[in-house]
């Protein structure tokens, strides 16, 4: 069934600029491969939220999840809002105006999340960096990845190890899609200050971002 409020919604925001080229339809599907993967209920965060996906369609197919939408940018955001109320999502989801390293030392968000989610948020040591303090134990990071990325290299054991993750699982799609694992608490260290993560990454890879 087609969910014609979502889409107008999603219309809205590429036409703020907020989503990239191509049938707002082909961001849907996209946002709904994470679906499978998700926890039955818990927090989610959907990293770097943007134009609200996967944020977005994940919370209206979803309702036992709390999802959190989680960016930086003021447009954005108030985008965000307004979208929420739009789709009756209000009462179960929330917008976070924030730095995703300021929010990862928040007593209200680190170590609460069951899931985050990322799509084109940055490269694999920022967006580990990034999600890791805002996972429980055992929380699960999914990542949308391009086509035919090498994994053990976008994604390091050694590296992973230092934010306490492990790659769980690979999806290969379309989308591509890696499933990160919490498996040892993140170290209070994590994340650096702001702009610390992009700067100094964790470790280097070839390819530069997420899908």
């Amino acid at each position: 069934m087609v969910d014609r409020e979502l889409l107008a919604v999603l219309e809205e925001s590429r036409r703020l600029g907020f989503l990239g080229p191509g049938p707002v339809e082909a961001h849907v599907a996209h946002a709904a491969a994470f679906l499978p993967l998700l926890p039955a209920e818990g927090r989610l965060v959907d990293l770097g939220s943007g134009g609200g996906l996967p944020g977005l369609v994940l919370a209206r197919a979803r309702p036992a999840l709390e999802v959190v939408l989680l960016d930086a940018h003021q447009r954005r955001t108030a985008f965000l809002v307004d979208a929420l109320d739009r789709l009756d999502l209000a009462t179960r989801a929330v917008v976070v105006a924030d730095r995703a390293e300021v929010v990862g030392r928040s007593v209200d968000h680190r170590g609460a999340a069951a899931c985050v989610v990322a799509r084109s948020f940055g490269p694999p040591p920022v967006t580990a960096e990034c999600a890791a303090p805002l996972l429980a134990l055992g929380g699960r990071l999914i990542v949308s990845e391009p086509p035919a990325s090498e994994v053990g290299d976008r994604w390091p054991p050694d590296g992973l190890a230092e934010v306490g993750m492990t790659v769980a699982q690979v999806v290969d799609g379309p989308p591509r899609l890696v499933v990160l694992t919490q498996e040892q608490p993140c170290p209070d260290r994590f994340p650096r200050r702001t702009g610390i993560p992009a700067k100094r990454p964790l470790w280097t890879t070839a390819a530069a971002s997420s899908g």
